[in-house]
C-alpha cells in the first residue's frame, strides 16, 4: 500500500490489518499534522516499516493470515528496537480469555473489539502519542545535557591544567621574594603570595580530581604506608597558616597497612582544611587514628561547632559552599568521598554534643579497586 511521505519530526502510528478497508478508514481517522499513520497489510510488511521508522503505538489486527498479530507482537517483543512500542489488538472475535491471556503476554496494553467506536480510538491513540512525545522530549533534554555536562568537564580539565604552568611561576617568585626580603613588610607579601598560591594550586588540584572522577577514570594505587606518617605530612603546612587552630593528633594501635598514601594524605588534608575552616573559639581539631582493628583503619576529624541538621544528607555533594568565602570550590568534602570508596571504605559526617565530626574506615590492606563512579 502506498504511504504518505511522512515528516522527520512526526510522530508515527502504525496500523497493521489485512483488510484494505480498514486501514484507509483507521488512516482517515487517525491523521493529523504532526501525526503519521504508517499501515500495512501483512505482518511482514510491518516488519519492515518498524525497520524504518520508531513508532508510538501498535494497532494490530488479530487474524491476519500467515502471521497473525500475536505472532507479530512476540516477533516486536523480542527486538530492542521494538520492544517497548505499545500494542493494542484490533479483533472481531468474542470475547476468549486464553486469547486475551496470550495476548497481554505477548506485549498488549489494551484489546478492542470491532466495529470499533470512532471515539474510544482516538482517544486512545492520543494518551499514546502524548506519552511517546514526553518520552522523547525527555530523552532529547537528557541528551542535550549529557553533552553539556561533557563540554563543561573537557573545558575544566583543559583549563586546570593549563593554569598549573603560570601558577608554578607564581609560587617559585614568591619564594625568590621571601628569601632577599630585607623587612618584615617584604617578608609578609611574599608570605601571602605564598600562601594564595599554594590554595589556588589545591583548588586545581581538586578541580582536576573532580575530571577524573567524573570521566571515570581515578584509580588507586596501593603500596605499604603508615598512616601516622602520612597525616603528618598532610597537616604539616596546615599547622604553618598564621592564625590557625591548633591540631591535635591521638594515635592508638598499629596504623601500618596497604593503601593510596598519596590520595590518603590528600583525604586528610581535606578533612582537617575543612574542619580549620568550620572550627570556632579558636579550639583545637582533632585528629584521631584508630588501628586497634586488624582489618581495618579508623580516622575521626573534629571541630568545636555543629554541622547544620540540613546539611548531613548532602554533606558529601559537590560545589556546595564549604567554608568562608573565597576559602574553597566545595569539592573537598565530595573528594574525600571518593578517594576512601575508591579504597573500598565508608565516609560518615555527625555531631558529637558540640562538635561535629567527620569519620571515614577503610581496609587496612586495600586492593587495586577500578573507577570510582
Amino acid at each position: 500500500m502506498t504511504e504518505p511521505i511522512p515528516s522527520p519530526s512526526d510522530v508515527h502510528v502504525l496500523v497493521v490489518d489485512d483488510v484494505p478497508q480498514n486501514l484507509m478508514a483507521m488512516r482517515a481517522l487517525l491523521q493529523r499534522p504532526g501525526l503519521a499513520v504508517l499501515t500495512a497489510s501483512s505482518g511482514a510488511e510491518a516488519l519492515e516499516l518498524l525497520l524504518r521508522h520508531e513508532v508510538a503505538l501498535a494497532l494490530l489486527d488479530v487474524q491476519m493470515p500467515e502471521m497473525d498479530g500475536m505472532a507479530l507482537a512476540e516477533l516486536m517483543r523480542g527486538t530492542q528496537r521494538t520492544r517497548e512500542v505499545p500494542i493494542i489488538f484490533l479483533t472481531a472475535s468474542p470475547t476468549d480469555p486464553k486469547r486475551s491471556f496470550r495476548g497481554y503476554e505477548a506485549g498488549a496494553v489494551d484489546f478492542l473489539h470491532k466495529p470499533i467506536d470512532p471515539q474510544v480510538i482516538v482517544s486512545k491513540v492520543g494518551v499514546f502519542v502524548q506519552l511517546y512525545q514526553q518520552r522523547r522530549e525527555l530523552r532529547e533534554r537528557n541528551e542535550a545535557l549529557e553533552r553539556l555536562v561533557k563540554l563543561h568537564e573537557t573545558t575544566m580539565a583543559v583549563l586546570t591544567h593549563d593554569l598549573r604552568t603560570p601558577l608554578s611561576a607564581i609560587m617559585l617568585s614568591a619564594e625568590v621574594l621571601r628569601m632577599r626580603a630585607t623587612d618584615d613588610v617584604q617578608r609578609k607579601s611574599a608570605d601571602r603570595v605564598r600562601s594564595s598560591s599554594r590554595r589556588m594550586a589545591r583548588m586545581i588540584e581538586q578541580l582536576l580530581d573532580f575530571s577524573r572522577i567524573r570521566a571515570g577514570v581515578l584509580k588507586i594505587r596501593p603500596q605499604d604506608a603508615n598512616l601516622e606518617a602520612v597525616c603528618n605530612a598532610a597537616t604539616g603546612e596546615l599547622r604553618e597558616m598564621p592564625g590557625a587552630a591548633p591540631i591535635e593528633m591521638s594515635v592508638l594501635g598499629d596504623l601500618q597497612g596497604r593503601f593510596d598514601a598519596d590520595r590518603m594524605e590528600q583525604v586528610l588534608s581535606n578533612l582537617v582544611s575543612n574542619a580549620l575552616q568550620h572550627g570556632v573559639g579558636g579550639e583545637p581539631v582533632r585528629v584521631v587514628l584508630d588501628g586497634r582493628d586488624a582489618q581495618r583503619l579508623r580516622v575521626s576529624v573534629s571541630n568545636a561547632g555543629r554541622l547544620p541538621e540540613a546539611m548531613l544528607p548532602r554533606l558529601f555533594e559537590p560545589f556546595k559552599s564549604e567554608g568562608r568565602h573565597g576559602e574553597g570550590l566545595g569539592l573537598g568534602l565530595y573528594i574525600v568521598d571518593h578517594f576512601v570508596r575508591a579504597h573500598g571504605g565508608t565516609v560518615s559526617g555527625d555531631n558529637d554534643g558540640e562538635r561535629a565530626v567527620l569519620r571515614f574506615e577503610l581496609p587496612r590492606v586495600c586492593s587495586t579497586l577500578g573507577p570510582t563512579a
